[in-house]
C-alpha cells in the first residue's frame, strides 16, 4: 500500500489498482492523475496478478468496505465486463484506464488485442530502457568515465566539432549505449580505448574546410579566447589525416559526417553494427508512445 498525503486533508481516500500483471503501468496513470491534487490523504492498493472471477469480486467487496475507488487495467474483455458490472452493482466507483484506448485501436485497426497479460509492463521496460541508454550517453559524453568504456554498446572517437554528442544522443534515443571520446591533435589516445574491443569503436571524419566553417561558428562565441589555430585549414588538415592514420591503424570503422545530417550519421553507424538486432521501421512506429 502506498500512502500521499497532505496535512491539510481530513479524510482519508481509498484507490486500488487493479490489474492482471504487476499494475505498474496503471499506478502510473493514476500518480500523473493524482499530481493534479493537492488536498487530499490517499492510500494506493496495488493488487497484481487478477486473473479469475472470484478476485474480482472479492477485491470489489474490499473497496466497498472502506468507500474506495478502483482503477484496472484488464487485457481480458471478459474480466473487464465483470469488473464493470460488479461495480455498478455494489455503487463503487470503477476506471477502466486501457479499455478505451484498446476499444479505439481495435476500431482504427480492424484487429483484435493479442490480450496478453504484462504486455503494458514489456513496453514500460522498454521505455525505461531507452532512458537508461540516454543517462548513459550523457554521463560518457566528451571522454568522461573512461573506466565505464567495456559497458559501451558503440564507441564514437573524433576530432572536435564532429558531432560526436548530437549522434550520441540519437543513437541512445535508439536503445544503444553510448560513449564519445574526443580525439586530440598531437595528443595519445587514452590507455582505456586501446583495451576493449575494437569492433566497438567507429571514428568520425569530415572534409577539412567543412570543419573550419564549423569551428568557426563556434569561435565567433569564444572572441576573448585566441583560438587561431583551431580554425585554420592547414593544422585541421593534418588534424584530419591523424585521425585516418589512428583510424586504420586499429581497424575501426569509419563514418564521413561531411554531408550528413545527424539521423543520416546515426543510421550508417547503426548500420555498420548490424550484427544487433534492430528493425528501424517498428521502432519509429513505437516511439511515439513516448510523446
Amino acid at each position: 500500500m502506498i500512502s500521499i498525503k497532505n496535512s491539510k486533508s481530513k479524510k482519508t481516500r481509498h484507490i486500488f489498482i487493479i490489474s492482471d500483471a504487476t499494475g505498474s503501468t496503471c499506478e502510473m496513470v493514476v500518480k500523473a492523475a493524482l499530481s493534479q491534487f493537492r488536498t487530499t490523504d490517499i492510500h494506493l492498493h496495488r493488487v497484481r496478478y487478477v486473473r479469475t472471477e472470484k478476485e474480482i469480486m472479492d477485491v470489489v467487496q474490499e473497496v466497498m468496505a472502506v468507500d474506495g475507488i478502483i482503477a484496472y487495467t484488464l487485457v481480458s474483455n471478459e474480466l473487464r465486463d465483470l469488473i464493470f458490472d460488479q461495480g455498478r452493482k455494489w455503487a463503487v466507483p470503477a476506471i477502466d484506464v486501457m479499455g478505451p484506448l484498446l476499444s479505439r485501436f481495435t476500431d482504427y485497426l480492424e484487429i483484435s488485442p493479442m490480450a496478453v497479460p504484462g504486455m503494458f509492463r514489456s513496453l514500460n521496460k522498454n521505455y525505461y530502457q531507452r532512458i537508461e541508454c540516454i543517462d548513459f550517453a550523457v554521463k560518457h559524453d566528451d571522454g568522461k568515465k573512461l573506466t565505464d568504456l567495456y559497458k559501451a554498446d558503440i564507441i564514437i572517437v573524433g576530432p572536435s566539432r564532429t558531432s560526436k554528442t548530437p549522434i550520441s544522443i540519437y543513437l541512445a534515443y535508439r536503445d544503444y549505449k553510448i560513449t564519445n571520446i574526443p580525439l586530440i591533435f598531437g595528443i595519445d589516445l587514452p590507455d582505456e580505448l586501446l583495451q576493449v574491443d575494437q569492433n566497438k569503436i567507429v571514428g568520425l571524419t569530415i572534409s577539412p574546410n567543412r570543419l573550419k566553417t564549423i569551428r568557426e561558428v563556434r569561435a565567433s562565441r569564444y572572441q576573448h579566447i585566441q583560438l587561431s589555430k583551431y580554425v585554420d585549414l592547414e593544422l585541421i588538415k593534418k588534424e584530419l589525416k591523424e585521425c585516418m592514420q589512428i583510424y586504420n591503424k586499429h581497424k575501426w570503422k569509419i563514418v564521413d559526417v561531411t554531408s550528413k545530417s545527424i539521423e543520416e550519421a546515426a543510421t550508417e553507424i547503426m548500420r555498420l553494427f548490424s550484427n544487433r538486432k534492430f528493425d528501424s521501421t517498428f521502432d519509429e512506429n513505437l516511439s511515439d508512445e513516448d510523446g
